[in-house]
């Protein structure tokens, strides 16, 4: 997978050898691996044990993935170690995928809020950070990029991974609605980062022919909607198979490996495979994971709880190991300082507007409070996908370009885990959001003060608001109508089809183990 690929100063860094010598015999290689591998393990379980004595002491001041950030760091400054590109990639596909099959209820229910935030929010963050990063060049603030670069950083410094702050989010106990809402964000905007990547990319290196926006567009949705398609279409695959199937082993197998067939297959035909992987890990939590026996959704909850775990972990330890390793370009701090300043005025403009346009079709009771909203802005970390693809933009771009685009994205990932994931505590507190939904059961629909989870669809609703609202109004409870069309859809056809429950029939309330990253308990 492109985005995924480390360029090869970083592998030659990584790599063992003995004493560099080409003519090594093939057992001092395989030792030499063989400490590596032993290193990676001795810091992953260093990474548990003090993520343990941390939350033990609830010392929130310094987060898990913090710290996993932090021993990588430390070892690579240290020593070098084996080469682990396959393993980064490996563990992050299943990081990616596991998030959807261990998401939470209040995931769906708040699935159009979602969509808008990780669609229309991560387009709207990436193209304001672009665009305040071009000007800021063009009036001498910070170092100059092209128009067409700029775009490419503000794409890819728009993934976020907010996993320090969901695990605070646990420890405390907030509203289970706002972590629906960071936790789902977070995950659906890497394919729109991913895709808006590619996309400028390309816009890029076609430039000298002359490539027309329509052009553009449709190579975006190329991208983006191939990709959803073929995960859509696999998971949907794996929901009929696993509807006659009843044997468990079968049923466990077919489930870890159908994600990395749509991987795999978006990539042999030239699509994204993480978009891919996440579109099928939504649908087979909705519909896969119905059809299987009790026995085989608690080994799978449980299989998928412990792979998640290390996969966090060890991503976070080895985005600070590599950024100890690479080359950086310190020359242009100023880009870094009005980067950062760029993309917390860009996050705010992506929270908080479309947190109008989600409370604009939401009955009175279901609106997203300003103090969530608040909170959903802090929580914008950046991690391993931004810091992935600013590796592939080494590649892509001229040498000064991606050497800076790639400093400028280290140095926002290490203050936004260390200092945001940090100070998460402090804020939840500041909002008085903590103990929000703690007491109450993850599974159930509530209505409370800040209450958002069951989705209402009453046309009197509609109606007495209608009045009072403009076109823009009507127009978007038009759409939010095609929504409750779409749910009924999935209620009555969709359900019933691909799995063995009844369509009047809710899901099963008892949630399945969440790893500490996804925050919820079963």
């Amino acid at each position: 997978m492109q985005v995924m690929e480390l360029h090869s100063t970083s592998m030659e860094a990584l790599h063992i050898s003995p004493a560099d010598d080409p003519r090594g015999s093939p057992g001092k290689e395989q030792q030499a691996a063989g400490v590596g591998i032993l290193l990676q393990i001795m810091m992953l379980v260093l990474s548990f044990v003090l993520g343990h004595v941390l939350r033990r002491h609830r010392f929130y001041y310094l987060p898990e993935a913090s710290a996993s950030l932090l021993i990588g760091l430390l070892v690579g400054a240290l020593a070098n170690i084996s080469d682990t590109e396959t393993n980064i990639r490996t563990w992050f596909n299943f990081h990616e995928e596991f998030f959807f099959l261990l998401a939470p209820k209040p995931f769906f229910s708040n699935f159009g809020a979602i969509v808008t935030f990780a669609i229309l929010g991560t387009f709207i963050s990436s193209m304001v950070t672009g665009i305040l990063v071009y000007l800021g060049g063009v009036m001498y603030l910070m170092y100059r990029l092209p128009l067409v670069e700029c775009l490419m950083f503000g794409a890819l410094i728009s993934a976020t991974d907010p996993v320090t702050v969901l695990s605070i989010f646990q420890e405390l106990g907030t509203d289970t609605n706002l972590y629906a809402l960071v936790f789902g964000e977070s995950v659906l905007n890497d394919a729109m980062a991913i895709s808006l990547y590619r996309t400028m990319s390309l816009v890029r290196s076609h430039a000298p022919s002359g490539e027309n926006f329509f052009l553009v567009v449709v190579r975006f949705l190329e991208t983006f909607v191939g990709s959803m398609s073929a995960g859509v279409g696999v998971g949907f695959t794996s929901a009929l198979i696993s509807f006659s199937i009843n044997l468990q082993n079968l049923e466990c197998c077919l489930v870890v490996l159908f994600p990395y067939f749509s991987y795999m297959l978006a990539e042999g035909l030239g699509l994204s495979g993480i978009v891919s992987i996440l579109f099928t890990g939504i649908v087979m939590k909705r519909y896969t994971y119905s059809n299987l026996s009790e026995n085989s959704q608690r080994f799978v909850s449980a299989f998928f709880h412990l792979i998640s775990s290390l996969a966090e972990t060890f991503v976070f330890i080895y985005m600070g190991f590599d950024i100890a390793m690479e080359q950086h370009s310190w020359s242009h701090v100023g880009f870094i300082f009005f980067s950062i300043l760029f993309i917390i005025v860009a996050r705010a403009v992506n929270v908080f507007s479309c947190a109008y346009l989600v409370n604009l079709v939401r009955p009175a009771h279901r609106k997203i409070p300003v103090k969530h909203q608040k909170a959903l802005w802090y929580s914008g970390l950046r991690g391993a996908m931004a810091f992935a693809l600013a590796l592939q933009s080494v590649h892509d771009l001229p040498e000064g370009h991606g050497q800076t685009i790639f400093t400028a994205t280290t140095a926002i990932v290490v203050l936004t885990v260390l200092l945001i994931g940090g100070s998460t505590g402090t804020m939840l507190e500041a909002l008085q959001v903590v103990g929000d939904g703690h007491d109450i059961p993850m599974g159930e629909n509530y209505e409370g003060n800040n209450g958002y989870v069951a989705p209402t669809f009453d046309d009197d609703s509609y109606n007495e608001e209608s009045s009072s609202g403009n076109r823009f109004k009507m127009k978007l409870k038009e759409f939010h109508k095609s929504a409750a069309s779409f749910t009924a859809l999935d209620r009555n056809y969709l359900t019933p089809f691909f799995t063995s429950q009844n369509g009047d029939e809710d899901e099963d309330d008892e949630l399945m183990p969440i790893s500490r990253s996804s925050g919820f308990r079963g």
